[in-house]
């Protein structure tokens, strides 16, 4: 379901960020806005409650400090360099994006780096982890996350205004098999993803950690051991069982097929192999400072961001701080860098 709402709606953080600061077009910010509240006006009253179904839910709460500061930057800079984030990557090499498989191995690799030099960064400051849902109820941490939203939207509403005298219009010109759909309607479909999620796996919707997993597997068979690693300590059990035994690993294959059966009913599945050498470069660049960046932050623009939000975490309004930040910064170097060329 992810995969195919992720391919209809093109619902992308990367592009909507960068058409937001470079064209001042709001569409998929505000979507994504949609999409965080219509999750936390069910994810809150869930976590408050302590569980559903007798099983006992956990928000993706978690400390914010200087590594994760840095974490947030890095993949907010490799999300303009690589031209998508951890979702991205996977729903577009699942729609026929071969360039995206760059992004990936980069991916796997800068996490599985970064698990090695988490001690140094867990020893940084950071501000004690705080949940807005333990401190002020599920009502509370909504009207202030609501607030917080809808102050974002109103800015992004009245610059695209300013600077177009209108709203950008989306129309649904393609049906709900071939698409493509609205960014609402790929924003409510991902809302009912991210719920499930939470009360299937009982925590919110994550990507990156299977990465880091990969990675270790593989560096596991080439005889590396990453198991007397602090980040695996207590972990051998995952590096050395099924990469199907992992949920986050399956979701993530899920999310390709589904882009894949997506692309493929809509008649847009169409591969290609001639990539430019910058391009694949700044691909893989980018998917070793999101491999990277996302280990330092708990998490990507799913599971640290959206994923703390929906549990009512400070970590997570950390993360969008600083992970647009980054993309920003990533925004002016990719331009200097490609010329407009990739």
């Amino acid at each position: 379901m992810a995969g195919v709402s992720l391919y209809h709606a093109s619902f992308g953080f990367t592009s909507a960020w960068r058409q937001f600061a470079v064209e001042a077009r709001s569409d998929g910010l505000r979507a994504q806005i949609l999409l965080i509240l219509l999750t936390c006006a069910v994810s809150f009253p869930l976590l408050e409650s302590g569980g559903v179904f007798g099983r006992n839910l956990h928000g993706a709460v978690a400390p914010f400090g200087v590594s994760a500061a840095l974490g947030a930057f890095l993949f907010g800079v490799g999300m303009q360099f690589s031209g998508s984030c951890a979702s991205g990557a996977l729903f577009t090499a699942g729609g026929g994006n071969t360039r995206m498989i760059a992004t990936l191995c980069g991916f796997v690799l800068g996490s599985i780096i970064a698990t090695a030099h988490m001690p140094f960064w867990w020893s940084l400051p950071a501000f004690r982890a705080y949940s807005l849902v333990d401190h002020f109820g599920a009502v509370g941490a909504f009207a202030f996350t609501a607030f917080l939203l809808g102050a974002i939207a109103l800015v992004a509403i009245r610059w695209e205004r300013r600077r177009y005298g209108h709203l950008e219009e989306a129309a649904w010109t393609g049906g709900l098999l071939r698409g493509p759909w609205p960014k609402t309607w790929g924003a409510v479909a991902l809302s009912v993803v991210s719920i499930l999620t939470l009360v299937t796996l009982t925590h919110p919707w994550g990507i990156t950690s299977a990465f880091a997993l990969w990675g270790a597997k593989i560096a596991n068979g080439i005889g590396v051991p990453v198991e007397t690693w602090p980040y695996w300590s207590g972990q051998a059990h995952r590096i050395e069982a099924s990469v199907f035994a992992d949920a986050t690993s399956v979701m993530n294959f899920g999310i390709v097929a589904g882009a894949f059966v997506a692309a493929s009913l809509a008649g847009r599945f169409a591969p290609h192999f001639r990539i430019t050498g910058k391009a694949l470069l700044l691909s893989i660049c980018g998917g070793l400072l999101m491999g990277y960046g996302a280990r330092l932050a708990y998490g990507c623009n799913i599971g640290a961001y959206i994923g703390g939000v929906i549990s009512g975490s400070l970590h997570g309004w950390g993360w969008l701080v600083f992970g647009f930040a980054g993309s920003l910064a990533g925004i002016r170097i990719r331009s200097r860098i490609a010329g407009g060329t990739v």
